[in-house]
């Protein structure tokens, strides 16, 4: 073993830490990880159980009661998603580079594979989103951005979500029209001072703001989200990183494999829009 300060177990957790570090949608805020448990292959699957609330009846004194059955649902999540990477260091190259250039590899798989996780992430909860709370279209400007807030936390007090961390996702284009109304950019009007964090960049009409790069876009249409993470589940695990002797050169390899899955349990706790930017030429 050439690579002497390679600990699978270290640099495994400090993969996965890197690897929420750089999640948006997958990020505390916006989904849970109640099912997460331990993962131990591609192909595992948490049932979740959920029940029927009984029925509320009228009573009359001395009246006959009507009993409810409990039932109940059953959804999977499954985690039926993996990613990879791997790279090879020759021996030239890592004695002529800086020490610490593998591990600063490393951190770059590790933003890759953030990104490939959001965006399957992103694109699971846009189809997860309950046909009654998709508004459609929006032509976005200065004049109207900050409204289509307003509406996202009407259709999500209407499905009883909780007011306590609603979040909203948007792309940088829409974010910098935001930033353009004095209701988002006052502090007293956004309710928080707090600079930039796992792409959270303000807070407005009840609403934790979130920018990502990785928010469904189609021609220049973004599907922007809002939500509560009640909504959807998410599980992951680095199943494994090795450093291991390349037979065909004179060189070592590092690979790392990333497995994960999620699912949409509520839908009616997500809201959504299909936004372009209006041209303001």
């Amino acid at each position: 073993m050439a690579i002497t300060n390679f600990i699978p177990e270290i640099w495994s957790a400090s993969l996965l830490s890197n690897l929420r570090d750089n999640l948006v949608y997958g990020s505390a805020p916006i989904i849970n990880r109640n099912y997460e448990g331990e993962i131990a292959r591609a192909g595992d699957t948490v049932h979740i159980t959920s029940f029927v609330d009984p029925a509320v009846r009228s009573y009359t004194k001395y009246g006959t009661i009507t009993w409810d059955q409990l039932t109940d649902s059953d959804q999977t999540l499954v985690v039926d998603q993996a990613d990879y990477f791997a790279f090879t260091v020759d021996d030239i190259d890592k004695r002529q580079a800086l020490p610490g250039f593998i591990e600063e590899t490393t951190r770059g798989a590790s933003y890759n594979l953030a990104s490939e996780t959001d965006g399957f992430l992103s694109a699971l909860i846009a189809d997860g989103v309950a046909g009654s709370n998709a508004l459609g279209a929006v032509s976005a400007d200065v004049s109207n951005a900050y409204d289509l807030l307003v509406e996202f936390r009407t259709v999500l007090a209407r499905s009883n979500t909780p007011s306590q961390g609603r979040w909203v996702v948007v792309p940088p284009e829409v974010y910098a029209i935001l930033l353009k109304d004095d209701r988002f950019i006052r502090a007293d009007a956004a309710g928080t001072t707090e600079g930039l964090r796992n792409g959270f960049v303000g807070r407005a009409a009840g609403f934790d703001i979130f920018e990502s790069n990785t928010v469904p876009e189609d021609d220049g249409a973004y599907t922007v989200l809002a939500g509560h993470s009640i909504a959807t589940t998410f599980a992951q695990q680095i199943a494994s990183t090795e450093a291991v002797r390349r037979e065909s050169t004179f060189g070592d390899g590092v690979k790392g494999l990333h497995l994960y899955g999620a699912e949409v349990i509520r839908p009616a706790n997500l809201a959504s829009a299909t936004v372009t930017v209006a041209d303001e030429s």
